[in-house]
């Protein structure tokens, strides 16, 4: 059993690390405040390779697995949980969802252009009255002629605003419940696709979030991605895969705010010694630094069964629920240290923690991976 990681891990870690404190840290907290993140980023980050993570290479990505984009989105989110958000989006939901469900003419059309930067990938599922049950969603789609048109809302879609590319879930057999839901590619632009306006978020907020509504969309009959009433199954493989990139993200968040939280203790002076000199903050500092590593070990042994093709989904599961928790109690914690200073914008870890929060909710909530998790015991 080896913990370390190979030197081409190591590379590529440390490819993300400088790409992150160079571009990204100094600009965080002008893009949470614009809500925004720069086209010009999003370039960057696909000459990088980051925009083609799990992308074959024989469709111009660049075929890592799920260890690969632990590491690098830990890196991107310890300063920018909404970058690291976005290339998840992109990454481990729209572009997993094409890997995994589309022909090999759908691949050949859409992968290239998502993994050189032409444009973003978004993935809906969720809806204004389903979010946990996602099988519950009310999106329909009917075949007419040679096209399926799409009718519904969908809600909280991430680069929903900017993506080139959605892959859109819908009812194709009302009766049929999680067994009657297919799995539509709609390109922007697709008359009937109608984008709300950003989501004014708590935290995230440089990450584009909006809602989405499809009124008589019309789109070819071969947009059907994957197989006819398959959609909900390819749908929960996606969210398995993304639960161990949300996982990264909420490392990266979480050692954010110890990093932060040490320099500013061994600076700061209270009854003339240190902060790290007070027992009550060497405590704090401890279980941070236990618990994220907890959690990145238990991230790294469900990317690694995910990469072996071996079954992953408590695991997966297991990291997202720990690493999320550990990381908001992380940045409370940060703050406490921080003080008043911890309160304000002038520091990053009231950003951090902001950004922690949504880690606890997206992709499954807390109270949704303890059931997957109690389940998986008895399966298992």
């Amino acid at each position: 059993m080896n913990f370390e990681l190979s030197e081409d891990m190591i590379a590529l870690r440390d490819v993300a690390k400088r790409f992150a404190e160079e571009h990204i840290a100094p600009n965080a907290r002008q893009w949470d405040r614009e809500a925004d993140i720069p086209r010009e980023t999003v370039a960057k980050l696909a000459e990088l390779g980051f925009l083609g993570i799990f992308t074959p290479v024989e469709y111009g990505g660049c075929g890592f697995g799920d260890l690969e984009a632990t590491v690098i989105m830990e890196e991107i989110a310890r300063h920018c949980g909404a970058t690291a958000l976005m290339l998840d989006a992109h990454n481990a939901l729209c572009s997993a969802h094409l890997i995994i469900g589309a022909n090999e003419d759908q691949k050949k059309k859409y992968l290239p252009r998502l993994a050189k930067g032409e444009c973003l990938g978004s993935w809906a599922l969720s809806e204004p009255g389903c979010g946990s049950d996602a099988a519950a969603l009310t999106t329909t789609a009917e075949l007419d002629g040679d096209s399926w048109v799409l009718n519904g809302a969908k809600h909280w879609i991430t680069n929903g605003h900017y993506a080139g590319v959605y892959v859109i879930t819908a009812k194709t057999k009302p009766e049929g419940g999680a067994k009657g839901i297919s799995a539509f590619i709609v390109e922007h632009g697709t008359p009937g696709l109608i984008i709300g306006p950003k989501e004014d978020k708590l935290g995230m907020r440089g990450s584009d979030t909006v809602g989405l509504t499809l009124e008589n969309l019309r789109i070819p009959k071969e947009n059907l991605c994957g197989e006819l009433h398959g959609g909900f199954v390819d749908a929960m493989k996606v969210l398995e895969r993304g639960r161990i990139t949300i996982s990264a993200i909420s490392l990266g968040l979480g050692r954010g705010a110890l990093e932060e939280s040490l320099a500013y203790a061994t600076q700061r002076t209270a009854f003339g010694k240190h902060l790290f000199k007070h027992q009550s903050i060497q405590f704090m500092l401890a279980d941070m630094a236990m618990n994220i590593d907890a959690g990145r070990l238990l991230t790294h042994k469900a990317a690694i069964l995910s990469d072996a093709n071996k079954p992953s989904n408590i695991e997966a599961s297991m990291a997202k629920l720990l690493t999320s928790e550990v990381a908001t109690k992380a940045c409370l914690d940060a703050i406490q240290i921080f003080g008043g200073m911890g309160y304000t914008k002038e520091v990053p870890v009231e950003r951090y923690m902001r950004d922690a929060k949504l880690c606890e909710i997206g992709e499954g909530s807390s109270q949704i991976q303890r059931i997957i998790i109690a389940r998986q015991l008895l399966s298992r």
